[in-house]
Formats: structure tokens, sequence, C-alpha cells
């Protein structure tokens, strides 16, 4: 593979993290065009319905585009959809080359859209920073495959493991840094859930604040199994463009419902796993809401319920320079553990970084990003 050709994906995989948080549930694409070893067009993904990568890179390149190479990080689209595709505006400029990082992931179309440009004598190249690629898009490639958000559990935790004291107080476990990174999480992914027990205990916002630019909010996601929130909790008082839904089974008061919905609340109904809501049912409830990745912030019951359900893909786990040093703590996780370690769930493609003082382990249970 010649390098060059990594050298420019590199830079169109930096284009298209651009469009993080802004192109659900369309996924992130870059595109570089290149004369002879000169850049002459850039584009990215901007939003969804929005003009692609390809045409965003083709018009910044105009007449030079004809006989140049584009790099895409994605196959190019060969079907109609919100915009026209990608590949007859390839054809159009007079490109020469295509060097694609990742195939379409989905089988009713994968490879289409090279092939179409192959038959058409374009010179195709597949697979460059294809990993990369993926990674970029796990959530894209998940929900695509399976029909099913991509997961992300989050923890913020001391060094022995526990999210609160015995009081319920977590304010804070983790410094500044460490939260606005998670603001960068909830930006990025489509939604964000929580138990009712967080929102009465910590009447959170559950809305993206960004120090550096206008950041999207997550649709929230509350379960509660009897619709026991308050009425006057924060989160559903937000003014915002996303939505908030409540997972619930029964309502303990039966005229709570027709309040909540007129207030714009989307109450969903979902049967129950035990005495608790059944969280493998949820995922398909919430992927027929277009909701294509979910950031689970807890609490213990919520987590240890999403790692026993089997329904996470990922985890970022915060912890600090802390102990706070007895046995009667919230851990990460609450409810019932397998009875032998070899029943722990493994973690692979462990990253550690730093923020400040705080550490976060990330890392994909069960199976590696893009599988």
């Amino acid at each position: 593979m010649p390098m060059d050709d990594q050298f420019y994906m590199k830079i169109a995989l930096d284009l298209a993290e651009k469009g993080r948080g802004y192109t659900s549930p369309n996924p992130m694409v870059g595109a570089v065009v290149v004369d002879g070893q000169t850049i002459v067009g850039k584009g990215w993904h901007q939003r969804a319905g929005g003009p692609h990568a390809e045409v965003n890179a083709l018009d910044a390149a105009g007449g030079r585009a004809k006989g140049a190479t584009i790099y895409v990080t994605l196959e190019p689209c060969n079907h109609y959809g919100r915009t026209p595709p990608c590949t007859e505006r390839i054809l159009s400029a007079g490109i020469r080359r295509v060097v694609i990082a990742a195939a379409d992931p989905n089988p009713s179309v994968a490879g289409g859209g090279a092939q179409y440009l192959a038959d058409r004598g374009l010179d195709i190249r597949m697979g460059v920073c294809e990993e990369e690629a993926k990674c970029q898009n796990e959530a894209f490639f998940k929900f695509v495959r399976t029909g099913r958000p991509f997961v992300v559990l989050k923890s913020a935790a001391t060094l022995d493991g526990r999210i609160a004291s015995r009081t319920g107080d977590s304010k804070w476990v983790t410094g500044p840094a460490s939260r606005q990174f998670v603001h960068e999480l909830r930006h990025a992914l489509d939604a964000i859930m929580v138990g009712a027990g967080t929102v009465i205990a910590d009447n959170p916002s559950l809305t993206t604040r960004l120090e550096d630019r206008q950041g999207v909010d997550p649709h929230r996601v509350i379960l509660d199994t009897r619709l026991s929130i308050p009425e006057d909790a924060k989160v559903l008082q937000i003014e915002s463009l996303s939505d908030t839904f409540i997972i619930f089974n029964q309502a303990r008061d039966p005229n709570k419902p027709e309040r909540l919905t007129a207030r714009g609340v989307k109450l969903i109904h979902a049967p129950l796993k035990g005495q608790w809501l059944d969280l493998d049912t949820v995922m398909t409830l919430l992927a027929a809401q277009s909701i294509t990745s979910l950031l689970i912030e807890g609490g213990a019951r919520v987590m240890g319920s999403a790692v026993r359900d089997g329904i996470a893909d990922k985890i970022c786990f915060f912890y600090a320079p802390k102990i706070l040093g007895g046995d009667d703590g919230i851990p990460v996780c609450g409810g019932p553990g397998p009875e032998r370690m070899a029943g722990s769930v493994p973690i692979t493609g462990i990253r550690v970084r730093q923020f400040d003082e705080d550490v976060m382990i990330s890392g994909y249970i069960h199976h590696a990003p893009g599988a």
C-alpha cells in the first residue's frame, strides 16, 4: 500500500471527525481530492440531510478534480436518499482513482458503490485505514448491521470502586476535565439514559454543555418502572431540540401519563424482567425511535442490569485519586453478580487516558470495534 494513501486517508479521517455529534443517523465521512501530490479539495459530511463529504470535497476542488484521486473514509453511496448518489458526482467530476477506507456496512449494498465505479473504469483501492474508519463510526456500523443502538457505559468512581457515599453524595467524584469529556460523549451520542433513582437523587438536566462550541443535546431516556419521578424534575422542564423519553411499565397515578404527554414527554411502555424493566426490549424500542447510540450514566442498579443483560458495547470508566474507605458506599454496579470470577465480563481493546488527576479506562465488551 503506498504510504501516500495512508497519509491522505488520515487527513480524510480527521475531516470526518468534525461531523461528530451532528450527522446521526448518518455516519461521519471525510473526503480529500488530490491532484498529483497536491490537495485540491476537502470536505466532510456536516449534518444529516446535507451534502455528503464527497460532494463538498469535489465542489471545493472544482475543475482540478478531473483526473485526480479522491480519498473517502466510507464507500460512496450508489443510491438516492435525501441526496443523489455520490458515485454519479464522482463520475461527472472526472475522478480517475478512488481510495476507500471501509465498505458500506449494510450487507444489501456493501461494495455496490465501489463496484459501480470500477465497472466504469475507475481505479479502486479498498481498505486503507479500514480499522480506524470502522472505529470512528462504530455506532453506525452496529446499528446498520443489527438494528440496535451502540451502548456506552460511563461511570465515575473512587479508587475503591464507589460512585457515591453511603448518603448518596456524588458531587463531585471526578474533576472538571473529566466532566467536560463526559459532555463530549453526550454531544457525540444520540441519547443518554439514567434510572428514576438518579433523577430523584440528583435532579440532573442531562444536557450537553461544551466550553468551545455549541453542542447537541442527547435525547433523554429515563427508566421509571412506575412513573415515580416528580413532575417538577429539571429533566422534564428543558427547552431543547431533543426529546425526553420515559420508559415505564405501569403508572401508580393513572392520570400522570396524560399530564406528561401533554408537556411533550414521550412515554414508551416496556415489559418487566423480574421486577425491573427488560433492557433488551428497551434497546429495540429505542432503535424504533431512530436512536443509534446510547450513553448510560447510571446509577448502580441500571449499570448492573446493563452488564447482566448484555446490552452494552463499550465502557468509559473514570477513576478519581481518592478512597472513600468503607464498604457502605454505592458501587459502580448494583444487584447480584456472578458466583465465580470466571463469570466476570471481559473487556478488550483497553485504552487509558488521563484528565488532570483522573484516569479513564475505556474498552469493548465482548467484541472489537466495528465488529
